[in-house]
């Protein structure tokens, strides 16, 4: 125990700093994440790499495997990698060196991966110690220009190698390839784009800084996929996504109709969206025609039933034709070639990751060395500002070299000169670096080049030469002058630059930007007449046909009926909770045959601490009157209460004490509403007095109550009136109809108190009277 008290007491830190352990692991865990973020996780706005993916550059760029080289295994690149800049483990950094490798995960691979580098359907890359990589020709664009002074250089882990903290890249290509990496407690996910679109993004920017964001989007309208496939978001969601840096892009699979001989046709899909695959979609259709059961079910839920027969009715096979000529193909194969075309691709669609969502998280290492999300604009506008460092630093560089070989050139032409004396000076001086220096007023780099020049080189052709390329050196340095001394003509350069690396590498869009509605199925149902039978209990099941024989219904012991609604099969059930939460259920997922059938509930999510009081059944458009037990009271279409989630949706506002009453249908005939409070009053009130909320709420006052009393039914009745529903003398059941002239006394305002109606009734409900 003193232990462990000892563990927490504070500790002297390294600077004489006492830390408790809290303290200490808050540090800790605060470096470890900062080394995460900075050191692995996230690419850099100015390269477009993680750390991993530029150290394997640099060393391959070291080893001279060029694209014109000859390739070498892929474990000898891993392992000067390690041992010179990455000292991480080995795999990391061989899956790291296979992804800029693999052409369905980078838009423009920098590695030339010879040998098995994986595939979209998740199979891993041969062992290192069997593949071959060299670079590709587009890695020129990040690496040609690193021995000219344009990025700063740091010492490796252990001191004894120097490492570039950045590439100087020519493009923007944190675009061109995108990023995907989880840091702690940030995440980046950056999608590919199209070289030209960027390349002219960027041309644009620098001609007009002031650029909006509106603007740049009519240049670079979205991601380009190495896989293609088609974004359906519209072009005000992506601008949207691409100005806050996060948001979600809806994509979906591209595909055409093959057709077949004797009027027979077959879907292809051909491309495919980010992040789904051959082998993923065949699972899902699997999944979709034979499904497994849920945790803890006994049998297939009613929805897994419905979509296994709708997708066994459309679809009879489907198969993985993918190769070496046609990286994606699968083909699926019509039930039948009457079934509708657009029915047939819209059901696919919906059920499976053909059509899914992209993520956009532009996070990443800013030119401040600070991780933020930044949007397209500013993205543009920061790897500008690097491309101008670079190029301004490699001028200088280039200037730097001129001005060192006219210098040397200079001592050159006095040696040409004054041939005679030097070759003098050479012979008879004991010291004939310091001689020459005095004579001539060289250098000290000077005379050393002359002291080295072969007496070949002193022929009256190289003094020509020298002449020749001095001209050109000069007018040399009078350009990178300019582009120095001129923003203007910095500029020109760069873009000049940018327009010829975009010409020569540059390719076709391959991911189409057409808006489309997102792909919706609903399995046809056949009209057919049903009753849905509920019980007391909350029991449910659909019966053929209408018309049936209430009294032979069976059900579980203390359970009976609660009604019996005659409607069809495209109609939905509605159960209401306790609280006002109201659940839909489409009639064709309730059971049918001979059973009790099953509980509501397993139908549904009921909310917690709540429980079901009443149902009804009914096509989408049929209205109902709905009211709770403290007075108030709307009118609602059935499907204004369908939800798509089984949670269901807050319907109703219930206040504490009261609840919701049975709801009751409003007939094309009725023209009041009649409401019966728990002291037997009746208020009756002309039908234009409601108000029809179609998102629900609490409505407004029916009928005016006396403290602690309660509304028991509230109604719609047509010109037939009433029928008030009770027990007479001795108990026994009885119901005594109202016409107009019984009801004139009760008839008035809404949330009027009424009147008790003159009957000798001991009244409990009320129905509508028939004609």
């Amino acid at each position: 125990m003193d232990q462990q008290d000892d563990l927490f007491a504070p500790a002297a830190a390294p600077d004489g700093e006492s830390l408790t352990l809290g303290h200490y692991a808050e540090r800790a865990y605060l470096d470890y994440a900062v080394s995460v973020v900075k050191g692995r996780a996230l690419p850099d706005v100015c390269d477009g790499q993680k750390p991993v993916q530029r150290r394997i550059l640099f060393a391959m760029n070291e080893m001279g495997l060029g694209a014109e080289a000859k390739p070498v295994k892929s474990a000898r690149v891993v392992g000067d990698v390690l041992g010179k800049y990455h000292p991480h483990g080995d795999q990391s950094a061989y899956d790291a060196l296979v992804r800029l490798a693999q052409g369905f995960s980078m838009r423009y691979p920098l590695i030339d991966g010879q040998g098995n580098f994986g595939s979209r359907d998740g199979d891993g890359a041969a062992a290192m110690r069997y593949t071959e990589a060299r670079l590709t020709p587009i890695a020129k664009l990040l690496l040609d220009e690193i021995d000219e002074g344009t990025v700063d250089f740091s010492p490796n882990y252990d001191g004894s190698f120097q490492e570039p903290k950045l590439l100087p890249a020519r493009l923007p290509f944190l675009l061109l390839n995108g990023a995907s990496g989880i840091a702690v407690g940030l995440a980046t996910e950056i999608p590919s784009h199209n070289l030209r679109e960027v390349a002219q993004a960027a041309v644009a920017m620098i001609r007009h800084p002031k650029m909006t964001h509106a603007e740049l989007m009519e240049i670079v309208p979205g991601p380009d996929f190495p896989g293609g496939g088609q974004i359906i978001s519209s072009a005000a969601e992506i601008a949207a996504a691409y100005e806050a840096g996060r948001g979600s892009l809806k994509v979906r699979a591209r595909w055409k109709i093959e057709e077949l001989a004797r009027g027979q046709w077959q879907l292809v899909v051909n491309e495919l969206p980010p992040s789904t695959s051959c082998q993923k979609v065949l699972e899902e259709i699997e999944e979709l025609t034979n499904p497994k059961l849920k945790l803890g079910k006994k049998s297939l839920t009613p929805e897994q039933l419905q979509t296994k027969q709708a997708m066994l009715g459309l679809l009879d096979a489907v198969r993985d034709e993918s190769g070496k000529d046609a990286p994606v193909r699968i083909v699926f194969e019509p039930k039948s070639s009457r079934i509708d075309q657009t029915e047939f691709v819209h059901s696919l669609l919906a059920h499976t990751s053909l059509e899914s969502n992209a993520a956009l998280n532009l996070v990443m290492i800013g030119a401040d060395g600070r991780p933020r999300q930044k949007g397209l604009l500013e993205i543009l506008q920061e790897w500008i500002g690097f491309r101008f460092t670079t190029v301004t630093r490699r001028t200088r560089h280039r200037l730097a070299k001129v001005d060192d070989r006219i210098h040397i050139l200079e001592g050159r032409m006095i040696v040409f000169l004054n041939i005679d004396e030097v070759i003098h000076i050479i012979r008879e001086s004991e010291e004939p670096k310091a001689a020459l220096m005095s004579a001539f007023g060289l250098s000290e780099r000077q005379a050393d080049d002359i002291l080295e020049i072969r007496l070949r080189q002193l022929a009256r052709l190289e003094k020509i030469k020298i002449e020749k390329e001095l001209e050109a050196l000069r007018e040399e340095k009078s350009r990178l002058e300019d582009l120095l001394a001129n923003e203007s003509a910095m500029k020109r350069q760069i873009i000049k630059e940018i327009e010829a690396d975009a010409k020569q590498y540059g390719d076709e869009r391959r991911t189409l930007i057409q808006q489309e509605k997102r792909a919706t199925f609903e399995a046809r149902v056949v009209d057919e007449p049903v009753t849905v039978v509920v019980s007391q209990r909350g029991w449910v099941r659909a019966l053929k046909g209408h018309g049936l024989d209430v009294a032979g219904f069976t059900f579980k012991d203390g359970d009976s009926l609660y009604a019996a609604f005659q409607c069809r099969t495209p109609d939905v059930l509605i159960a209401w909770g306790s609280k006002g939460r109201v659940y839909s259920v489409p009639v064709t997922l309730l059971p049918g045959g001979r059973g009790d059938g099953v509980p509501v509930t397993s139908l549904i999510e009921l909310e917690a601490g709540t429980h079901l009081m009443h149902y009804y059944a009914a096509h989408a458009e049929q209205q109902l009157l709905l009211a709770s037990s403290n007075g108030y009271g709307f009118i609602a279409r059935v499907g204004d209460m369908v939800s798509r989630v089984k949670a269901g949706k807050s319907f109703m506002t219930i206040d504490e004490g009261a609840q919701p009453l049975a709801p009751m249908p409003v007939l094309p005939q009725a023209t009041q509403v009649a409401c019966l409070s728990g002291s037997s009053r009746l208020a009756v009130f002309g039908l234009d007095e409601m108000k029809q909320l179609s998102a629900g709420g609490r409505g407004i006052i029916l009928m005016g109550l006396d403290d602690g009393e309660k509304l028991v039914q509230a109604l719609a009745i047509g010109p037939a009136g009433v029928v008030l529903l009770g027990t007479g003398r001795g108990g026994k059941p009885q119901e005594e109809k109202f016409g107009a002239a019984q009801l004139a006394p009760h008839i008035g305002k809404r949330a009027r108190r009424g009147r008790t109606p003159d009957t000798r009734l001991k009244i409990a409900s009320l129905r509508p009277a028939l004609d």
